[in-house]
């Protein structure tokens, strides 16, 4: 089984997950945004807590594209406004890098392929391999 973390970094990682959720749905309630879901579906923090990976996933996807650029466009202010939220619980806040989580996109391609009646092991070349991060 892969190592997953210290017990310092998945309570680090949880936090971290809780607070730019709640971050980017305030900023698009506050923006007026209508028909727009964007959940933070994973985050990863390295060991010396520098650098933290978050996965995003957005519905719709008509402009999935956009919304991440956005994000990687307005990471310092995400990263100022997560260290006034955790400046009590947190000395360093970690440097933040966006990506889009494709798990789901990846779960409904094999579920399609089932109810089709094909049997994706059989026929692997249907399916991209899931890119790891």
């Amino acid at each position: 089984m892969k190592n997953q973390g210290t017990p310092r970094q998945l309570k680090i990682n949880t936090v971290i997950q809780h607070e730019i959720a709640y971050l980017i749905q305030d900023a698009i309630r506050k923006s007026g945004v209508s028909n727009l879901m964007v959940s933070v579906t994973k985050v990863k923090v390295v060991p010396d807590i520098s650098m933290a990976k978050i996965y995003i996933s957005v519905f719709p996807k008509d402009k999935v594209e956009m919304y991440i650029e956005n994000l990687k466009t307005n990471k310092n202010q995400l990263r100022h406004d997560l260290s006034q939220k955790l400046k009590s619980q947190l000395r360093k806040v970690p440097e933040l890098n966006f990506y889009l989580d494709e798990s789901l996109d990846y779960i409904e391609k094999i579920d399609k392929e089932l109810t089709n009646g094909v049997n994706p092991l059989k026929k692997l070349s249907s399916l991209e391999p899931r890119q790891k991060r």
